[in-house]
């Protein structure tokens, strides 16, 4: 457990045997394929936020719990469906459900956490955070869609990939925060700068984790170096190294993106580091952890406060 996680261990015991519990099936493939993945553990950061936020605003209640709940099982639905179309065999150290299970049984139990995240959020029983949920896994499917339209096309820009990255993973830690707030009524002010943070927050763990896939190990990833290259994701290291580095190196890039592969992954690699492109990746990552700070500053000094403070700092040092 990480540190930032202390500040509400005994809540965050409560979310995990939650999570556990509304596994619950009649068909045993789906609590198998469910817990498999549940099992595999992760840093639960989405989670974790929505306790962070809850806390930091005065909640006194028990609802954050499963909202805390909700938001993780959307985010392991979007795992089940990412490693479907990704083709992927390797996260958290350990084969993807689809990997053991089947691609067809890993897609519905996918459905079946979305639909079971619904039903506990209708207990919730609150229509904004109704809202914010319902709009954010439609923007989530949308920014999916849209990179699987980016795969393969060495032309995408910058901007298209932030607008990726937005709707895939700072979203939902955007949803995180902000729903956190709006549990504990807080106002208006103080829910946007929870919204805001999230939204920082997601982009600079999305940029982090894209520098990682050059400059990371499989084993602190727990997934397969270079997966992006693999599928052809057209990442912002990758973006810059065409924009900066020479004729052929930008070729190099091109090509493998345009077919995929890790035909040349260390010369590529070698070249994203020569050309600076991973310094850059991590500078717009080190601006958005301190977007995200700058959020906190001027709302009520809370241990719960500082830890988001710390979940900033930690985006940009962290090896996994």
């Amino acid at each position: 457990m990480l540190p930032f996680h202390e500040v509400v261990k005994s809540q965050f015991d409560q979310v995990n045997e939650l999570i556990v519990n509304q596994l619950y099936s009649d068909v045993g493939l789906v609590e198998n394929i469910g817990q498999y993945i549940i099992d595999a553990g992760g840093k639960r950061l989405r989670p974790l936020l929505v306790l962070l936020a809850a806390n930091s605003c005065g909640y006194k209640g028990d609802k954050h719990i499963a909202l805390a709940a909700i938001i993780e099982f959307i985010h392991t639905a979007t795992l089940l469906h990412d490693d479907v179309v990704d083709t992927s065999d390797l996260r958290r150290g350990r084969a993807t459900a689809n990997a053991r299970f089947g691609n067809a049984p890993s897609v519905l139990v996918g459905d079946f956490l979305y639909s079971r995240a619904f039903q506990m959020l209708v207990a919730i029983g609150n229509m904004e955070i109704m809202r914010i949920i319902a709009d954010t896994t439609n923007i989530i499917s949308e920014g999916e869609v849209q990179q699987l339209i980016n795969a393969g096309n060495p032309d995408t820009t910058e901007q298209a990939y932030e607008e990726v990255i937005r709707k895939k993973t700072a979203q939902l830690f955007e949803a995180a925060a902000h729903t956190g707030a709006v549990l504990a009524g807080a106002d208006e002010h103080i829910c946007e700068a929870m919204r805001r943070y999230g939204y920082h927050l997601g982009m600079a763990f999305q940029l982090v984790d894209d520098a990682l896939d050059y400059n990371g190990t499989t084993e602190a990833l727990g997934k397969n170096v270079g997966d992006d290259l693999a599928e052809g994701k057209p990442t912002l290291p990758l973006i810059y190294t065409m924009q900066n580095g020479s004729v052929e190196e930008a070729e190099l890039i091109r090509t493998a993106i345009s077919e995929g592969g890790l035909e040349h992954l260390d010369a590529i690699i070698q070249t994203i580091q020569r050309c600076g492109a991973l310094d850059y990746t991590m500078q717009r990552a080190k601006h958005h952890a301190d977007e995200a700070k700058r959020c906190l500053s001027g709302l009520p000094v809370s241990a719960e406060l500082n830890a988001m403070d710390e979940l900033a700092d930690f985006s940009l040092s962290r090896s996994f």
